[in-house]
């Protein structure tokens, strides 16, 4: 069916109101787990090692796999392949909850990144297609702004809810019924189109090397964190990766249907966009997985405790994003709208370096977390509005699929360099010369109130 006649015959906000409960549900997959890893760690006798997989093998397939989703889109229908990921998803969510062993639990989140990648590469482009009506467009990416980043911030609560009152498992399984609705409903009420057709071709070739060279990217740098920077499996992999994702720039450039064509980037609000977003969602990660770390280590808080922390964050995020956002961008525009969202983010992170190990979650977390959720509220539409009016309708699914890329790949390298970083400077000594041991301390607020045992895994 033709997409004008698709939008006709079906309710343009229930479409967009799926779309956002798909992105939500895979988003809340990537944070429900950090509070339930201890648990699951317990549960299944993983080793501090390999527990980070059970992050990782979720954040690398999808990382690495949504430029070629994106572009199935395009090709066979975005409708037909965010269907196909949500079943991938949810099937794989049900095995991760029964899994009983390292192996099995680690597999299963992989094929769950694979679906997560599949159902959310196209999310975007179809949320920013379904309304020509450029306010009615802007109120449907801000609802998609908050799916992604209230989502990260709901993760939490959702569960240390579900392990305190009834065990990791639960994790998993809620996303089985959640995908089911999604899946019955959408096949109605999402409008359909017709794709370009599988005959205009894609670059698989690519899609390999992109997927190879970030996982290797993202292993190195975890690894790096055990073995040392300076050890040759880190020196080894390290360039091999770059090696890999360099191969993918040149095949773009020279593919006859590249899976990213490279002119898309000529233009400068995508470019920029995509680059700040890369930036801001490896902060997000950063406050998502350090702030539960300083409630739970450090403040002492339980699993629902810490999760009921971050629930003034995603409520501020659902003000801004879904009532205000929208008013103040087009009376202001989106670049005065992200400048003002980053400056609040910056002064949040600044606020975050001064908590105390003896800190009060009212004084010491509560202010910079209302001062994170207004920024994010503020910057993550203008950000997405930037970056898709400057593409054509025929380029939204790959420019959805990068945008989702640089989310992933941000949350993902935050993570593990963020980690790396404070696992560093938690082992170095401070000087001790009285005005460099000050400085030291000054500079190392943040990472040295987290006690030994708080490395990354926990």
């Amino acid at each position: 069916m033709p997409l004008s006649k698709a939008r006709a015959s079906a309710s343009p906000w229930l479409t967009v109101v799926l779309l956002c409960v798909g992105q939500m549900m895979i988003v809340l997959d990537q944070n429900i787990v950090n509070v339930a890893l201890p648990a699951v760690q317990r549960g299944l006798g993983i080793s501090s090692e390999n527990l980070v997989w059970v992050v990782n093998a979720y954040v690398i397939p999808f990382g690495g796999l949504l430029l070629l989703a994106g572009r199935l889109g395009d090709l066979i229908g975005r409708k037909a392949v965010f269907l196909t990921g949500i079943v991938l998803f949810s099937a794989s969510s049900v095995l991760c909850g029964v899994a009983d062993s390292e192996t099995v639990l680690i597999t299963s989140r992989f094929l769950q990144g694979i679906g997560g990648a599949v159902a959310s590469a196209c999310i975007l482009g179809m949320v920013a297609t379904v309304f020509s009506d450029r306010r009615k467009q802007a109120q449907a990416i801000a609802a998609y702004s908050f799916a992604s980043a209230g989502g990260g911030a709901v993760g939490p609560l959702l569960g240390g809810i579900l392990t305190e009152l009834l065990s990791w498992h639960w994790i998993f399984f809620i996303n089985a019924p959640i995908g089911a609705v999604l899946v019955l409903v959408g096949a109605r009420a999402i409008p359909g189109q017709r794709g370009e057709g599988m005959g205009k071709g894609t670059d698989f070739l690519g899609a390999l090397l992109v997927m190879a060279g970030m996982m290797l990217l993202v292993y190195t740098i975890v690894g790096a964190e055990r073995v040392g920077w300076a050890a040759p499996q880190t020196l080894l992999l390290g360039p091999l990766a770059l090696l890999l994702l360099m191969g993918f720039v040149v095949r773009q450039a020279t593919a006859a249907k590249p899976l990213l064509p490279l002119r898309l980037f000529r233009s400068r609000s995508l470019t920029a966009a995509n680059i700040v977003q890369f930036l801001m969602i490896a902060g997000m990660f950063g406050l998502l997985f350090f702030g539960t770390l300083y409630l739970q280590r450090v403040l002492k808080y339980g699993s629902l405790q810490a999760g009921m922390g971050f629930v003034p964050i995603a409520v501020v995020i659902a003000v801004v994003s879904l009532g205000l956002s929208t008013r103040l961008i087009t009376r202001f525009g989106q670049r005065a709208m992200l400048l003002l969202g980053l400056a609040l983010i910056v002064g949040a992170f600044v606020m975050l370096s001064f908590a105390r190990v003896n800190g009060v979650y009212l004084v010491d977390f509560l202010p910079a977390g209302l001062v994170m959720g207004l920024g994010f509220g503020l910057a993550a539409p203008a950000i997405m509005g930037l970056g898709m009016s400057s593409v054509t309708p025929a380029e939204s699914g790959i420019a959805s699929g990068l945008f989702n890329t640089t989310q992933q790949i941000g949350g993902a390298m935050g993570l593990t360099v963020l980690s790396a970083w404070s696992a560093r400077v938690r082992t170095v000594s401070p000087p001790q010369d009285r005005r460099r041991r000050n400085r030291w301390l000054a500079a190392t607020t943040w990472p040295s109130w987290l006690p030994p045992d708080s490395r990354w895994p926990p």
